[in-house]
């Protein structure tokens, strides 16, 4: 009896979700990964797969000072707004990545952005809260803050 009850807190304790958390540096690689994934979608124009980042059906979005259109929303914008010809959604890169872990199943990312399409270039930092759900990082809340490039800039490097 005694032999059944320890490998029952044996088989416990192996299945709990401390016991399956991985090292900080595996975690911030993991959520690292994700915005490569949602990076990398975005840019073959597979809005769907961008929006896999994003937790569904209630994720937060914050941008120009306003709450936005939820996950859906969000997809719905982007697919009017950047569907289509790939100069329409330009060229995203996510860049200065840097991940805080909060605690064992959240985290939150600042970095840098920039999209560039014909005559128009933004850059932009975003701040998302990551939550660790059923093993996959997603986010739970994405805050944009963006400008548009100076059109002086883009003549200096010979953009049109």
């Amino acid at each position: 009896m005694r032999l059944a009850i320890a490998a029952a807190l044996v088989s416990l304790t192996l299945a709990s979700p401390a016991a399956a958390a991985q090292t900080p540096d595996a975690e911030r690689s993991a959520i690292l990964e994700t915005i490569d994934r949602m990076e990398a979608a975005w840019n073959r124009g597979d809005f769907k797969g961008y929006m896999a980042g994003f937790k569904n059906p209630d994720a937060t979005f914050v941008s120009g000072g306003k709450f936005l259109d939820g996950w859906q929303g969000r997809l719905d914008q982007y697919v009017r707004d950047y569907g289509g010809a790939p100069e329409r959604r330009g060229k995203l890169k996510f860049h200065d990545m840097k991940v805080d872990l909060l605690a064992p199943d959240s985290a939150m990312l600042v970095g840098r952005y920039r999209m560039e399409r014909p005559g128009r270039t933004t850059h932009g930092i975003n701040t998302r809260l990551f939550r660790k759900i059923d093993g996959r990082w997603l986010i739970t809340m994405n805050h944009v803050s963006a400008y548009d490039e100076p059109i002086a800039v883009r003549t200096e490097r010979g953009a049109p």
